[in-house]
């Protein structure tokens, strides 16, 4: 399983609009049943930065939805870059069957 982590903050004045794609993008990502959870959060300070983490059940599954948003979501509304202050910091990790069952309780079976 692959988990992907990504941290980002909203330009001043788009905050809003980011969270609500943000949230969009995951709903997506849930549709698809190589996601096995997605999910968004804000920053706990009240600061425009957001934790967005979704796991996947392979690179493929991963690769597959992350085109499917470019071509289906980004293309409708330009994606998020115009929404962001600046680069997000982003992170792929290849998440344990053993963590993900204990700790998500997720399976792939």
């Amino acid at each position: 399983m692959l988990l992907e982590t990504i941290v980002c903050s909203g330009m001043p004045g788009k905050e809003k609009n980011l969270l609500r794609m943000l949230k969009a993008r995951q709903k997506f990502r849930k549709r698809d049943s190589g996601c096995l959870g997605a999910w968004v959060v804000p920053s706990s300070d009240g600061q425009p930065v957001y934790l967005v983490q979704a796991i996947y059940k392979d690179t493929g599954s991963w690769k597959l939805i992350s085109d499917k948003i470019k071509n289906e979501l980004d293309s409708i509304d330009g994606g998020l870059e115009g929404y962001l202050s600046g680069p997000p910091l982003v992170g792929m990790f290849d998440l344990d069957t053993d963590i993900a069952a204990s700790e998500f309780g997720i399976s792939l079976d």
